[in-house]
This record gives structure tokens, C-alpha cells and sequence, in this order.
């Protein structure tokens, strides 16, 4: 897991820091924000100081209305050893308690013009994916016709040569060889390339390929969302493989359970086309097209013709 500070926070939004400069360096180890409303009215028994503090209008109006002492008070116990920082929004004036308050304890005050609601999720989208469970996968991550297919297999199975065939049909590069995979929702996988081997592809035979370099800009992606596993196997002849499409397999990473095609491997068949048509039909299947259950259905209003003329 990734590890935030607050100065992440002012490097990759347009907040400015206006005081608690010591504290800029402080850890934030939960994605959850929290708004301190209750705290304003002095209760502090349930108080997530671990968490970053968003300080909207409301709040605001609240704190402005206390007394002197009361405001000095207040800031004193929102500002603990481990607040990674307090945020205001809507560039409110800033009271001088909060700067006394946060200077003096070293809790970072950053300003934003934003909209509170605004603030909130692009804050919380932006730690959601830093905090997201990680994992690695050896495969092939490929975009084809906007759907993430991920090429499992065996090592020298034929995954690069085959999304290099996906690249020159006109299909974009994710990530080969290794797939560093983070779960940023309870159903939602997003795949993305080591940096030492983004745009990289190895082609036995031919060593390292650069794919930018040779196909351009609009052949790499830098991440997707996986949506269909493709397994790539050789051929077996003992095996009995799935001819209609009826019965779907699943492959589970993380928390999320995926569709997934096993195709058999030998010479003679063109895998790039294969995996090609089968994100097309994933398509159509979440548009309600399936033509395994269409052509089982014909199926069985003949056998059922049948039946009755024989009757």
C-alpha cells in the first residue's frame, strides 16, 4: 500500500497552505474524511483525529459564532498529534484561532476554492485509490473495443504474440508480462503496467519492443479496468472444452469475480481474432445479446416441435 502525506495532497490539488507548515510531512492512513460539526459543539468522545478534518460553510458559521474562548478551546482538541491536516473549502476568510491553534501544534491548514461537496470527492477518489488493495498478476493486459481483457497462461504459451497481433489490429497495450491490479471498488479491478516495463513488450525471439515508439501514442494505454479473463492453454486432447457458452466460468481476484474464456492453444488457430470476438461478445451480452441461450432456446422449440408432430 502506498504510503500519503499531506504535502500529496497540496502537490496534486490546488490547495493552498496558509499555516502548520511543520506538519506538511504527516502521514494520512485512511481514505475516510471527516467533517468535525458535532466537534464544534464541544463533543469529542467519538472524535477520528486520524482522519483529515474538511471544515465546509456550515461548520464554519458554527465555529465563527462561538466566543473567543470557546474557539481557542475547540481548535486546541481538533488539533492532535495525529490530525494529518485540516481542509477549508469554498476559500472561506480563515479565523485567526484556526491559524494560532494549527501553527502551534503543526497541523496543516489548506485552503481550497473548491465547493465542499467538490472537495470531498475528488479528496476521496484520490485516497481511495492510493489506499486500494494491490496485487500482481503474470499476464497480458489488453484494451479491445473498450473492454479490459486480461491473457493469463503459461510462461511461452504465446501471450505477447498474441496482443502484439491485438496491437497492430488496431488495439491498445495495457501492460505485458506483469499486471500490478488494484481493487478501487468492491466490483471494480483496474490493471496498470509496472513503471520499469510500461509500453514494453517481449517477443521471444526479437528481446524487448518499445510499442509507443513503433505503433504510436494511440497503441499504450495506461490503465484499464479488467471486465474478461482470456486463459490461454495447450491443446488437450482428453480435455472436453466448452463448445456453446452456456456454462460461464469465473475467475476470482481480490474480492471481485470475473468472467473468464479458456481458449486452446495450437497451431492453426488465429488467437488474436478469437480473443477479439470474444470481448465483442462480452459486449453484447451485457447489452442482453447471448447467443449461446438464443440458439439453446431455438433448440428446444424445435425438440419441442418435434415432439408434438410426432404426437
Amino acid at each position: 500500500m502506498a504510503k500519503v502525506r499531506t504535502k500529496d495532497l497540496l502537490e496534486n490539488f490546488n490547495l493552498t497552505l496558509v499555516a502548520g507548515e511543520d506538519g506538511i510531512h504527516r502521514e494520512i492512513t485512511t481514505s475516510d474524511i471527516s467533517r468535525p460539526g458535532i466537534e464544534m459543539t464541544g463533543y469529542f468522545n467519538y472524535y477520528p483525529m486520524e482522519r483529515l478534518q474538511l471544515i465546509g460553510k456550515t461548520e464554519m458559521a458554527y465555529f465563527l459564532d462561538l466566543t473567543p474562548e470557546h474557539q481557542k478551546e475547540r481548535m486546541e482538541q481538533l488539533c492532535t498529534d495525529i490530525t494529518p491536516g485540516i481542509v477549508i473549502s469554498r476559500g472561506m476568510e480563515i479565523p485567526q484561532a484556526m491559524l494560532d491553534a494549527a501553527n502551534e501544534s503543526g497541523v496543516p491548514i489548506l485552503h481550497s476554492p473548491r465547493t465542499t461537496t467538490r472537495v470531498i470527492s475528488r479528496l476521496t477518489n484520490y485516497l481511495e485509490a492510493k489506499f486500494a488493495p494491490f496485487t500482481a498478476i503474470h499476464g497480458v493486459l489488453v484494451d479491445i473495443y473498450g473492454v479490459g481483457v486480461l491473457i493469463t497462461g503459461q510462461s511461452g504459451v504465446g501471450k505477447s504474440e498474441t496482443a502484439l497481433e491485438l496491437v497492430k489490429r488496431g488495439h491498445r497495450l495495457v501492460a505485458d508480462d506483469s499486471v500490478e491490479i488494484r481493487q478501487e471498488d468492491y466490483d471494480r479491478l483496474i490493471g496498470n503496467p509496472p513503471p520499469l516495463i510500461e509500453h514494453l513488450l517481449e517477443i521471444r525471439g526479437l528481446g524487448i519492443i518499445n510499442v509507443m515508439t513503433l505503433f504510436g501514442a494511440g497503441a499504450v494505454r495506461s490503465y484499464k479496468k479488467i471486465s474478461l479473463i482470456i486463459n490461454l492453454e495447450l491443446w488437450d486432447e482428453n480435455k472436453q472444452y466448452d463448445r456453446l457458452g452456456l456454462d460461464e466460468e469465473r475467475m476470482k481476484i481480490m474480492d471481485v469475480s470475473l468472467p473468464k474464456a479458456t481458449i486452446p492453444v495450437r497451431p492453426g488457430r488465429n488467437l488474436a481474432v478469437i480473443i477479439e470476438v470474444a470481448a465483442m461478445n462480452f459486449r453484447l451480452k451485457r447489452m442482453g445479446v447471448n447467443a449461446a441461450e438464443e440458439f439453446s432456446e431455438r433448440l428446444t422449440a424445435m425438440i419441442d416441435q418435434g415432439n408434438d408432430e410426432t404426437e
